[in-house]
């Protein structure tokens, strides 16, 4: 079951500036997960909504298994919807919650039950069929909530943030999860997330959004090796934004020459991205890198660290280690190093 988005806009009434979704395209493929991913405001949840039928968009359609769905209710689509804060009804149990759009359906009880309880199997709380969601934890209650949209045999499903009420604990167990039950079931998924560690991990299938616009699709190693905008570079990775100028076909970024845009004239402004952890630190024993720098402060995350420095021009830049290099430089706040990089994306500036 493929879901293909084609020109979708919409602006919702009173809204002024840009619409909230704009001329989006892109196609899900049947059987795996596609991931809808962007900063909060970029038209994810709307767009989601508008697939679900529960918002009509002001132009362009949505196609569900290759049938023009755009004006098709939400209960005539088949899609299954979960979102975020679970929406299960409290004076239900379990078996009960499951079963809701079934029994709406009118259908046998012998095909509810058998139904209900291989959902059960399926999101392993095969024994928790009479307890009520006010027992269960958050990642059970969001299984039951999956268990719940699968019940009716969507086409599709439709997940919004759903691990965004969860703690980090739970957000990594959901996501394995998740993984299991997808190649388990078969059935096409869109993801809406913000977060890009669970998109990267999730999908086979990205769509980056931003303000309403699609900035780049495809694959998640397409996206992180090959960023096609400065938005796509920073989102997905983050890091440090550099100032320089391409010098006879070289990007020339501090004492650096890095490989400048294709057809980049002479004299171009440009900035070059600089991921963390392509970022290499050394005491300055010698003249390599792009001159001396001053780390301003070290916080250390787990295993690793991040040097935040301060570059000769005043840029900032962070810098990401792991603490036995930090330890075997002997590097300390207020300390003088020089910086060099793996690796950086170069794009002239006001490229978007």
């Amino acid at each position: 079951m493929t879901v293909r988005v084609q020109g979708v806009t919409k602006r919702f009434s009173g809204q002024s500036g840009p619409a909230a979704v704009s001329t989006v395209s892109f196609e899900a493929k049947s059987g795996v997960i596609t991931t809808l991913l962007g900063p909060s405001g970029s038209g994810k949840s709307t767009l989601l909504r508008i697939i679900a039928g529960l918002e009509e968009p002001e132009a362009g359609s949505v196609w569900i298994n290759g049938q023009d769905s755009t004006r098709v209710s939400p209960r005539q689509r088949n899609v299954g919807f979960v979102f975020q804060n679970y929406a299960l009804f409290r004076h239900m149990n379990v078996f009960e919650n499951v079963a809701f759009g079934m029994r709406v359906r009118k259908r046998a009880p012998a095909e509810v039950k058998g139904r209900v309880e291989e959902l059960l199997e399926l999101v392993q709380l095969a024994s928790y069929g009479k307890r009520f969601p006010s027992q269960l934890s958050g990642g059970q209650r969001q299984r039951v909530a999956l268990a719940r949209a699968l019940a009716t045999n969507p086409h599709v499903l439709l997940l919004d943030e759903p691990f965004g009420a969860l703690d980090a604990r739970v957000r990594l167990e959901l996501r394995e999860w998740l993984l299991g039950f997808q190649e388990r079931s078969g059935v096409t998924t869109i993801l809406v997330t913000h977060d890009q560690e669970e998109a990267l991990e999730l999908s086979e299938h990205i769509v980056l959004l931003n303000a309403g616009l699609v900035e780049q699709s495809g694959a998640p190693h397409e996206l992180y090796d090959a960023p096609a905008t400065p938005f796509v570079a920073s989102f997905l990775g983050g890091g440090s934004v550099l100032r320089g100028t391409v010098r006879e076909g070289r990007a020339a970024v501090g004492s650096l020459e890095l490989s400048a845009p294709e057809g980049a004239p002479d004299g171009a402004s440009v900035h070059a991205l600089v991921r963390p952890h392509d970022v290499r630190v050394e005491k300055p024993v010698n003249t390599r890198g792009i001159s001396l720098a001053r780390v301003e402060r070290l916080r250390r995350i787990g295993p690793y660290v991040k040097v935040f420095l301060e570059l000769p021009s005043g840029e900032p830049m962070t810098a990401t280690l792991r603490k036995s290099e930090i330890d075997a430089l002997g590097i300390h706040d207020g300390d003088a190093v020089f910086v060099d990089f793996r690796e950086a994306k170069v794009f002239l500036e006001g490229h978007a």
